[in-house]
């Protein structure tokens, strides 16, 4: 084997085939938080198509953590089993299973993006929104969230905390906390939405605080043997904004805390922020806070190419690629990857047509 990216991988017990994952993305296709077949069709054919990993997308802890009525959850028990069945399939293909536990904030209580921008108002089965302080995101089309007190912060670690325990009983592999992209947790990270006068607001370590003490209310429950991973924006690339040296700082502070893996992409708190995109735009902030924080990370964002996923491994700026968009149009593309960078690519066995009996497929995995 020569291409780092297809070296396998491990965190704590855990055992990743390959670097490639599949990047969490909303599907809009849940009822009452509730898995369906899109989601087994989707994220199993991912795994079919070689991804080390699977991280399914942003799960509400809470309903009124839900960015749309449409989103997936883990806010009851009643939610397990849907999700069971296809980490199971996962685990089946030969991949490791993930799961994104988030609260949408201020940004809840919105239409899938397929039914344009519109505002769900509670007359229409939406709800009110909470964040650090009561800032819309915008004039039009997102309602004015309420600020949490202080029952309402507990009642959010909380909801972390029983997000984490049904995760293990649904079989996943890891967990990662979602404190990005202008999410809650992350609007608690930020200057420029966080105007909190109290503990949570104000210095560093007030703004970090929610996210530190969900991430240490989840590693109490989650296995010590299973991997802890964190999703942060490393920059909201605007003067004045959550930049790239707190990022690190905070980074120190999670693995300290049980974090095995920062996920680092960036933006997403405010619209109509210039953000210089390009191919591998984000890699650099994997690149410093895996450098300067001592833990490992994951690099997201425009990672298209095999050969550009294999340079960021080979680099050491990361130690997993997410793929994202491109694994949207090629749900083959890690195999594809394979192939083109000279490694054997393990195809289903039900794809082998006049393979001999006996020719290599896929293995399953077994959770530690």
């Amino acid at each position: 084997m020569n291409a780092p990216l297809f070296s396998p991988f491990q965190l704590r017990s855990v055992e990743f085939a390959n670097r490639i994952g599949l990047s969490p993305m909303c599907q809009y296709s849940a009822q009452d938080g509730m898995a369906n077949d899109w989601h087994l069709v989707h994220l199993g054919s991912r795994a079919q198509g070689g991804a080390g990993l699977v991280v399914f997308e942003a799960t509400a802890v809470t309903p009124e953590g839900r960015i749309t009525p449409a989103d997936l959850g883990l806010w009851k028990d009643a939610q397990i089993a849907g999700l069971r069945r296809i980490v199971e399939f996962v685990h089946a293909q030969g991949a490791r299973a993930g799961v994104q536990l988030a609260h949408a904030g201020r940004k809840a209580s919105t239409a899938p993006p397929t039914e344009g921008p519109a505002l769900v108002t509670p007359t229409e089965g939406g709800w009110q929104p909470v964040a650090p302080s009561a800032i819309a995101l915008a004039p039009e089309g997102y309602a004015l969230p309420t600020a949490l007190d202080a029952d309402g912060i507990a009642a959010v670690v909380a909801a972390f905390r029983a997000a984490a325990r049904r995760a293990e009983e649904a079989g996943f592999d890891c967990v990662e906390i979602h404190a990005a992209h202008g999410y809650l947790l992350h609007e608690f990270l930020s200057p420029l939405t966080n105007q909190r006068t109290d503990s949570y607001g104000g210095s560093f370590d007030n703004r970090i605080r929610l996210l530190l003490e969900a991430t240490e209310a989840v590693r109490q429950v989650w296995p010590e043997r299973l991997p802890l991973l964190v999703r942060i924006s490393a920059t909201d690339w605007v003067e004045g904004g959550w930049n790239v040296d707190e990022s690190v700082e905070l980074a120190r502070r999670l693995r300290e805390r049980g974090v095995d893996l920062v996920d680092c992409s960036s933006g997403g708190l405010l619209h109509s922020v210039r953000i210089p995109v390009g191919p591998g735009y984000q890699v650099g902030f994997a690149a410093r806070i895996r450098r300067e924080a001592g833990i490992a990370t994951a690099a997201v964002g425009l990672i298209t190419e095999p050969a550009q996923a294999n340079q960021v491994i080979t680099s050491g700026a990361a130690d997993l690629v997410l793929v994202g968009r491109a694994a949207l149009r090629d749900s083959y593309w890690p195999l594809h990857a394979a192939e083109a960078l000279g490694e054997a690519a393990s195809w289903p066995k039900q794809y082998l047509r006049g393979a001999p009996a006996g020719s290599p497929g896929r293995q399953p995995v077994e959770r530690p």
